[in-house]
């Protein structure tokens, strides 16, 4: 009894570092970070706290490896040899300190702790590789690959070592304490790098998508863009309680977990994130996964499950774009890494019917785009079975961006027959979500419910919709359309449940705001009046061009159209340039561009600086306008006028449909001229007609929305006895 005891009391004397004292500890190192002049905000601090942390860590858990192989009377072989361990450098408070310290860290070549030459600690560690026994030393050689020390002060760098000397990695109950607060670090890392275009996966949404996809021990997960490793550690977390033996545990340290980062910093920190949660050596791969030939992956490079949310809205230069087959080749970042998912997904074997699963976050522009955003979507329902969207409500990524964000569900089952659609909701009371009031996981718990069920129902944020429905074909079976922003068609049952009174309230609310529209409207209709000018022929202020384009073969081609009734150029479609069967010539913004078929439709317009550098066929002739004489904004106003459209469809000739204007008779058009100052003053008149007369538009249709539920929710009150 004297002997447990004694062992217990043993047991108290470790020291313990509390959640609070943790966190104490880690805001003072930050602290001492901030009167550092090389460092600037938590984008140059947090990476400088994770490396010095990781080597901590690392110490600490050899030393028990160490232990453990001396009571089972084996030899233990550190990935890090002396003097470049913690103990032998940080340990020692009053250790090396000053610029001693910082040559010690950052030179190539210095004078080590020892007293002997040798390498600099970073320049050491970059210097590992792996054996075929432990691959540690090679995963420490990554890690520390894109690591700098941007700390001048060598005493202020000791103050933090000696900080972080006091987190003890052996104490399992730290370790969980500390990967808490990591991730609390983690999401301020998020804030801070939101500015520059890094924008990280809500945590609520990374464990809805983890719980619903529900990984089982044995399968192999992959996240290709994988961040601060998000997705990955919440995986780790839901297969670990899943481990019941020896084997399982080995198992799912040694093939469960993979990943692949492009960006240093956030490799580094996914690294350690894993490491903190319980992931002896994270196989994470350091670079784009892009890089890969889609069409050459094989039965061994493909996995069970896929968790991700790709960088979008990104630009991959030629020779990724190459990577893919020649009539999906795309810039943006997210279309690819869509392809890659679908390739990288197992196929159905024996008596796993289903293959491969994904779940992955998309923006809204994915599910409407066309090109070839389409025909990716196309052979998304073809050869896999998407079958469901979930719909996040805006604000979820806040305060970084407020883009519609969606989540896909999809396996290799089979082409898909019906999509289920859910829409997340905001709280009652509220439109969208914000920094302050962020999205929480016990709100997508009635979705995880649904999400669930094998039997699902229709209801007023659900609705199914058929496959048949999404692909559009034409005559000739050409891919018109594939759009996926399908709205619920229940979604005007919404409004009968409504209260007649809150109807009526919100009715007259718009009618208001409608009147005043209008009355904004007619004030600067009165500021217009009527344009007086001299009226000049088109071939007067633009002359007839054409610029050959030069296309390489493989190369994707973006063609421009014009939609009629003057609203304006667009593309028409995205193609490799083999496929194109006429030649093509350049245009370039403020072109002015028409449909010699369609011109008596108003396909005539002006082309947007987004557009410049596509290509056009013979059948678009283009002009170059004199911006001398003429403002190009002003002149895309007139083609939006029925009377510029008339005098098109005078000057057509030819048969009965098949009629065009030919380059003769359209230059003799005549616009009206007034100067150059008067054209921009119309400019400015034009379009705050434009922006009221769609506010307006927008008014009078929620309030002939509400009126067409107002009698409907009359009578659903008075029949509940709620009148």
């Amino acid at each position: 009894m004297a002997k447990k005891k004694a062992t217990t009391a043993k047991k108290e004397l470790i020291p313990k570092t509390t959640a609070q004292q943790l966190g104490s500890l880690i805001k003072s190192a930050r602290d001492i970070m901030r009167k550092d002049k090389g460092l600037n905000g938590d984008l140059d601090r947090l990476p400088l706290l994770t490396w010095v942390m990781f080597l901590k860590f690392l110490d600490d858990r050899e030393k028990l490896e160490e232990a453990r192989a001396g009571i089972g009377g084996k030899k233990y072989k550190s990935a890090v040899d002396a003097p470049y361990r913690w103990r032998d450098w940080a340990a020692n408070k009053d250790g090396i300190t000053g610029d001693e310290l910082i040559v010690f860290v950052n030179q190539d070549e210095a004078t080590r702790p020892d007293g002997t030459k040798g390498p600099g600690l970073l320049a050491y560690l970059r210097s590992l590789q792996s054996t075929a026994e432990d691959r540690r030393r090679g995963v420490i050689a990554t890690v520390f690959n894109g690591v700098n020390n941007r700390m001048l002060s060598g005493y202020l760098l000791r103050d933090v070592i000696n900080l972080v000397d006091g987190i003890h990695f052996d104490s399992t109950d730290e370790i969980h304490t500390l990967a808490r607060l990591y991730e609390s670090m983690l999401r301020e890392m998020r804030d801070a790098a939101g500015d520059s275009g890094e924008f990280y996966t809500p945590r609520p949404v990374v464990q809805f998508m983890v719980k619903a996809m529900n990984p089982q021990l044995g399968e192999v997960v992959l996240d290709p863009a994988c961040g601060t490793g998000g997705f990955l550690s919440e995986t780790f977390e839901h297969l670990e309680k899943q481990c019941t033996t020896v084997q399982h545990r080995k198992m799912l340290q040694e093939r469960s977990i993979n990943g692949g980062e492009a960006k240093p910093l956030p490799y580094m920190l996914s690294q350690m994130n894993l490491l903190l949660h319980g992931l002896n050596a994270p196989a994470i791969e350091y670079g784009n996964s892009l890089t890969v030939k889609i069409t050459e992956l094989g039965a061994n490079d493909r996995v069970d499950v896929i968790l991700t949310n790709p960088p979008f809205g990104g630009e991959e230069e030629a020779g990724i774009r190459n990577n893919f087959p020649a009539d999906k080749q795309t810039s943006e970042t997210a279309l690819l890494f869509l392809q890659l998912i679908m390739r990288k997904l197992r196929k159905p074997s024996g008596s796993n019917t289903t293959g491969g699963r994904a779940a992955v976050v998309v923006p809204n522009g994915t599910l409407f785009g066309d090109g070839v955003c389409a025909r990716i979507k196309e052979e998304l329902l073809r050869e896999f079975n998407l079958h469901t969207i979930i719909r996040l409500p805006g604000g979820v990524f806040a305060p970084y961006t407020d883009i519609p964000t969606n989540l896909l569900f999809f396996d290799r089952s089979g082409p898909t027959k019906d999509i289920w659609f859910y829409e997340v909701s905001p709280p009652e009371g509220r439109k969208k979500y914000s920094k302050t009031k962020p999205l929480q996981l016990e709100e997508l718990a009635d979705c995880l419910k649904w999400f669930q069920q094998k039997k699902r129902k229709s209801g007023e944020n659900t609705w199914r919709v058929s496959a048949r429905d999404i692909l559009v074909y034409d005559l000739n079976k050409c891919l018109v359309s594939c759009n996926l922003d399908s709205s619920n068609p229940l979604s005007g049952a919404n409004l009968v449940r409504i209260p007649p009174t809150e109807l009526l309230a919100t009715i007259n609310s718009s009618a208001s705001d409608s009147a005043l529209a209008s009355k904004e409207l007619m004030h600067v209709l009165q500021e217009l009046g009527h344009v007086e000018s001299d009226w000049v022929e088109i071939g007067d202020i633009a002359e007839l061009i054409k610029r050959p384009a030069e296309i390489l073969s493989g190369e994707i081609v973006r063609s421009i159209g014009v939609k009629w009734w003057g609203k304006g150029v667009q593309i028409a479609e995205e193609k490799p340039a083999d496929d194109l069967r006429a030649a093509r010539f350049f245009v370039r913004h403020n072109d002015l561009v028409y449909n010699d078929m369609w011109a008596r439709h108003g396909s005539v317009g002006i082309v947007p600086k987004e557009l410049c550098g596509s290509v056009a066929s013979a059948h678009f002739p283009t002009w170059e306008l004199d911006q001398s004489r003429v403002v190009p904004d002003y002149l895309s106003f007139v083609f939006k006028s029925p009377w510029f459209w008339a005098d098109c469809e005078n000057k057509s000739q030819g048969s009965t449909g098949r009629n065009a204007i030919t380059k003769t008779l359209f230059r003799k058009i005549k616009v009206p001229l007034p100067t150059v100052a008067e054209q921009s003053i119309l400019v400015e008149h034009f379009a705050s007609i434009q922006n009221r007369v769609e506010r307006l538009r927008l008014l009078q249709s929620q309030i002939a929305k509400e009126l067409e539920a107002l009698f409907p929710s009359i009578l659903d009150r008075a029949f509940r006895g709620e009148l």
